[in-house]
């Protein structure tokens, strides 16, 4: 039997931006851009190109995707005008994206209320501007805003805003939950009636989760016959957030239901890498991993000693719905280490270490990663971190230099001008090849002051760092006093657009800050096969 295909658009990027509390940088967008291609996402919406410096930044200069198709949204043309003559739509496609996001009121309501304009206006808005960016050769989506709830005010109304976009030439058109007060019988209901004119084949679902059923939504959407499912990393959004991708992807694979109805683009050994992304992303936006998250929350597959863990030993499906490591979570059963050790080894194969099943070296590194997890440690966000420790353990990781010394001096007073500024001065020691290099750096704060300052002068191995580039930096406090233990996690990247993330860990958030950075550097001569000291 042929499966359908089902497709995956992502709007973390720019409805997961209208989070309370979450900003995104250009450099956060295009790590996420990346995360969601590699996962297996058919698009990728970056943004409002035109609307704020970040998005129009991350649009000129257009993230590197090999799968998913980038994504610009924005209003559909303002009445009263034509589409050659309004500066918003020109904007938008004039941005360098594959395709195109119209947003437009299905909503009668809104029509009168937020656009002042006639029903009629408003209809000849998305034929204009579905018909501009078809003839510029882009996908068009439309956005059919307060969808559900214009149907259950003015059905005819709703239904030929989306018709009109579908006519125009749209190759989707999204049917959105924009309040989040539907519920899925309503869903599955107007969907199936939106089906009988429009094929489903051209339909989305956006939901949003303000009862809790955004996912349910989702999956009722697709059900009644719409085939293009919006949502978010970790379901963020405004208020309530988003139909969260990360549940939907591993239901829709899993469950037999859909498994045996539909495929997406996620192929199994993408899948196997969700809860790292998952992770990762929590770890993007500083801020602890939701454990009881389905499929690659921490407590999703941990059981405590009892006739649970009885039963699991014996056979995991007695108390598991998937196999933990099909979406890259892990087995906790806190009566046994072994679950923690098979995990170990799958992760050691995925960054490329063979390592047989008994070698006791694995035990030596599982109790290593266990005492620093203890500390504050975590390595599901510092992958090249772990790889290091991995490899020390293991006896893989060349020696390049050692940290003789460090000292950080912060300085704030006037400058010639008057303004009161802070200064910091970094000195650092290291010794190459039995040599002691010294070197002095300065900069706007002690981390950069100390990046300076290791990369003056490493001897041999400064040509390797030349192209390094300290691309972000997240403080997270583990407990709340002023001698708290700080966590820090640094990005880097280099000149062949690479990313790594490196973790450290103490109460002396410079000290903390220090071995990331020492970790990154070291992580790059390795890979980059500096000679050993």
């Amino acid at each position: 039997m042929t499966r359908e295909r089902l497709f995956l658009f992502d709007t973390t990027l720019r409805d997961g931006q209208q989070t309370p509390g979450i900003d995104f940088s250009v450099e956060d967008k295009r790590a996420i851009a990346s995360l969601l291609d590699k996962l297996g996402v058919d698009y990728v919406e970056g943004g409002y190109p035109g609307a704020n410096p970040t998005d129009s930044a991350l649009f000129a200069k257009r993230p590197k995707l090999t799968h998913a198709r980038f994504t610009a949204f924005g209003m559909t043309k303002r009445a009263g005008r034509s589409a050659a003559n309004d500066p918003g739509l020109a904007a938008l496609l004039d941005a360098d994206a594959d395709a195109v996001c119209f947003v437009a009121k299905a909503w009668d309501y809104h029509v009168e209320v937020a656009l002042g304009c006639t029903n009629e206006e408003n209809l000849e808005s998305i034929r204009q501007s579905v018909e501009a960016a078809a003839a510029r050769g882009r996908e068009v989506l439309v956005d059919c805003e307060h969808f559900f709830d214009g149907y259950k005010a003015n059905p005819d109304y709703a239904l030929s805003c989306a018709q009109a976009a579908y006519a125009a030439g749209a190759r989707w058109v999204v049917l959105c939950d924009t309040n989040g007060g539907r519920l899925p019988d309503e869903i599955e209901t107007i969907v199936s009636a939106v089906c009988r004119h429009i094929p489903g084949d051209h339909l989305g679902i956006h939901a949003h989760n303000d009862t809790e059923q955004a996912v349910a939504n989702s999956l009722a959407a697709v059900r009644a016959g719409a085939r293009q499912i919006q949502g978010t990393l970790n379901g963020i959004g405004e208020r309530c957030g988003n139909a969260n991708l990360v549940s939907l992807i591993p239901t829709l694979a899993l469950k037999p239901s859909y498994a045996d109805r539909f495929v997406t683009g996620v192929a199994p050994e993408a899948l196997a890498t969700l809860t790292h992304v998952s992770r990762v992303f929590d770890e993007l936006l500083n801020r602890a991993p939701d454990r009881q998250a389905p499929y690659v929350g921490e407590a999703a597959f941990a059981t405590k000693a009892g006739i649970h863990a009885s039963a699991i030993m014996k056979d995991p499906r007695t108390y598991e719905h998937v196999a933990p490591e099909i979406v890259g979570n892990r087995r906790r059963v806190l009566v046994s280490d072994q679950a923690g050790r098979s995990n170990l080894l799958a992760e050691l194969a995925r960054i490329g270490l063979d390592v047989e099943a008994k070698d006791k070296r694995l035990d030596r590194l599982l109790d290593e990663v266990k005492r620093r997890e203890a500390e504050g440690y975590a390595y599901e966000g510092a992958d090249a971190s772990f790889e290091l420790l991995a490899r020390q353990t293991l006896g893989s990781v060349p020696h390049f230099f050692d940290v003789e010394s460090f000292r950080v001096m912060v300085e704030r007073r006037h400058n010639a001008l008057g303004d009161l500024v802070t200064m910091s001065e970094a000195t650092v020691k290291i010794k190459v090849d039995g040599e002691i290099l010294m070197s002095v750096g300065e900069g706007n704060g002690p981390i950069n002051a100390l990046d300076m300052a290791l990369r003056k002068d490493l001897g041999k191995y400064s040509p390797y760092l030349a192209d390094l580039e300290l691309v972000d930096f997240k403080v997270r406090i583990l407990n709340g006093t002023t001698a708290a233990t700080t966590r820090v996690l640094i990005e880097s990247g280099d000149a062949q657009g690479e990313r790594w993330f490196t973790v450290g860990v103490s109460p002396n958030i410079v000290d903390a800050s220090f071995q990331a950075l020492i970790d990154s550097i070291t992580f790059k001569l390795m890979r980059d096969r500096a000679p050993a000291s």
